[in-house]
Protein backbone atom coordinates (compact mmCIF):
# COMPACT_ATOMS: atom_id res chain seq x y z
CA UNK A 1 0.00 0.00 0.00
CA UNK A 2 1.50 3.04 -0.80
CA UNK A 3 2.35 5.48 1.75
CA UNK A 4 0.25 8.99 1.60
CA UNK A 5 1.51 12.65 3.68
CA UNK A 6 -1.44 12.95 6.10
CA UNK A 7 -3.57 15.97 5.02
CA UNK A 8 -3.45 18.95 7.80
CA UNK A 9 -7.43 18.62 7.08
CA UNK A 10 -9.50 16.37 5.51
CA UNK A 11 -9.83 17.63 1.91
CA UNK A 12 -13.57 18.48 1.18
CA UNK A 13 -13.66 17.41 -2.42
CA UNK A 14 -12.00 15.12 -4.71
CA UNK A 15 -10.55 17.79 -6.54
CA UNK A 16 -8.98 19.45 -3.40
CA UNK A 17 -6.90 16.10 -2.65
CA UNK A 18 -5.95 16.19 -6.57
CA UNK A 19 -4.90 19.69 -6.41
CA UNK A 20 -3.12 18.88 -2.65
CA UNK A 21 -0.89 15.85 -4.26
CA UNK A 22 -0.12 17.11 -7.45
CA UNK A 23 -0.50 21.14 -7.04
CA UNK A 24 3.18 22.22 -6.11
CA UNK A 25 4.55 24.54 -8.19
CA UNK A 26 6.72 22.17 -10.06
CA UNK A 27 4.76 18.77 -9.54
CA UNK A 28 3.01 18.56 -12.83
CA UNK A 29 6.35 19.35 -14.50
CA UNK A 30 8.00 16.87 -12.79
CA UNK A 31 5.36 14.47 -13.39
CA UNK A 32 4.94 15.16 -17.35
CA UNK A 33 9.33 14.98 -17.93
CA UNK A 34 8.90 11.00 -16.05
CA UNK A 35 6.10 10.25 -18.59
CA UNK A 36 9.40 10.04 -21.11
CA UNK A 37 10.85 7.26 -18.41
CA UNK A 38 13.44 7.24 -15.91
CA UNK A 39 15.81 10.66 -15.24
CA UNK A 40 18.25 11.12 -12.70
CA UNK A 41 17.88 14.74 -10.69
CA UNK A 42 20.77 16.37 -12.75
CA UNK A 43 18.70 15.79 -16.05
CA UNK A 44 15.32 16.75 -14.30
CA UNK A 45 16.76 20.14 -13.76
CA UNK A 46 18.04 21.01 -16.98
CA UNK A 47 14.65 20.21 -18.44
CA UNK A 48 13.22 22.69 -15.95
CA UNK A 49 14.58 26.29 -16.18
CA UNK A 50 13.94 28.09 -13.15
CA UNK A 51 13.63 25.54 -10.25
CA UNK A 52 16.76 25.53 -7.74
CA UNK A 53 17.70 22.39 -6.58
CA UNK A 54 15.80 22.56 -3.32
CA UNK A 55 12.99 22.59 -4.38
CA UNK A 56 13.32 20.09 -6.75
CA UNK A 57 14.12 17.71 -3.87
CA UNK A 58 11.08 18.79 -2.19
CA UNK A 59 8.57 17.95 -4.83
CA UNK A 60 10.37 15.13 -5.45
CA UNK A 61 10.38 13.80 -2.16
CA UNK A 62 6.24 15.05 -1.93
CA UNK A 63 5.82 13.02 -4.66
CA UNK A 64 7.41 9.95 -3.45
CA UNK A 65 5.71 10.29 -0.08
CA UNK A 66 2.10 10.22 -2.28
CA UNK A 67 3.04 6.91 -4.20
CA UNK A 68 3.70 8.73 -7.37
CA UNK A 69 7.55 9.02 -7.93
CA UNK A 70 9.76 6.20 -6.85
CA UNK A 71 13.38 7.01 -6.21
CA UNK A 72 15.94 4.82 -6.94
CA UNK A 73 19.35 4.69 -4.92
CA UNK A 74 22.26 2.68 -6.58
CA UNK A 75 24.97 1.93 -4.06
CA UNK A 76 28.19 2.92 -6.11
CA UNK A 77 30.24 6.12 -5.77
CA UNK A 78 29.36 8.54 -6.06
CA UNK A 79 25.75 7.62 -5.83
CA UNK A 80 23.75 7.35 -8.80
CA UNK A 81 19.71 7.99 -7.91
CA UNK A 82 16.86 7.98 -10.30
CA UNK A 83 13.31 8.20 -10.77
CA UNK A 84 10.64 7.35 -12.09
CA UNK A 85 6.66 7.64 -12.57
CA UNK A 86 4.81 4.65 -10.80
CA UNK A 87 1.67 2.70 -12.04
CA UNK A 88 -0.75 4.69 -10.04
CA UNK A 89 1.23 7.99 -11.41
CA UNK A 90 0.50 6.80 -15.21
CA UNK A 91 -2.69 6.99 -14.77
CA UNK A 92 -2.15 10.50 -14.63
CA UNK A 93 -0.27 10.34 -18.11
CA UNK A 94 -3.87 11.59 -19.97
CA UNK A 95 -3.80 14.64 -18.04
CA UNK A 96 -0.49 16.06 -18.05
CA UNK A 97 -0.56 15.10 -21.56
CA UNK A 98 -4.19 17.34 -22.02
CA UNK A 99 -3.01 20.17 -19.31
CA UNK A 100 0.46 20.63 -21.94
CA UNK A 101 -1.93 20.74 -25.11
CA UNK A 102 -4.10 23.46 -23.95
CA UNK A 103 -1.03 25.15 -22.51
CA UNK A 104 0.73 25.04 -26.19
CA UNK A 105 -2.63 25.83 -27.84
CA UNK A 106 -3.03 28.82 -25.02
CA UNK A 107 0.56 29.77 -25.79
CA UNK A 108 -0.19 29.68 -29.71
CA UNK A 109 -2.60 32.15 -29.66
CA UNK A 110 -0.59 34.99 -27.84
CA UNK A 111 1.85 34.53 -30.34
CA UNK A 112 4.36 33.14 -27.77
CA UNK A 113 6.90 30.58 -28.90
CA UNK A 114 9.16 28.66 -26.27
CA UNK A 115 12.83 28.53 -26.94
CA UNK A 116 13.80 24.98 -28.07
CA UNK A 117 16.16 23.33 -25.65
CA UNK A 118 17.10 20.09 -27.63
CA UNK A 119 16.02 18.16 -24.14
CA UNK A 120 12.09 17.82 -24.92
Amino acid sequence: MPRTRPFDDLPGCAMEATVKIIGGKWKGVILFHLLDGTKRFNELQRQMRGIAPRPLTRQLRELEEDGLVERTVYPVVPPRVEYSLTEEARSLEPLLLGLNEWGEQWLSRRGITLPTTGTE
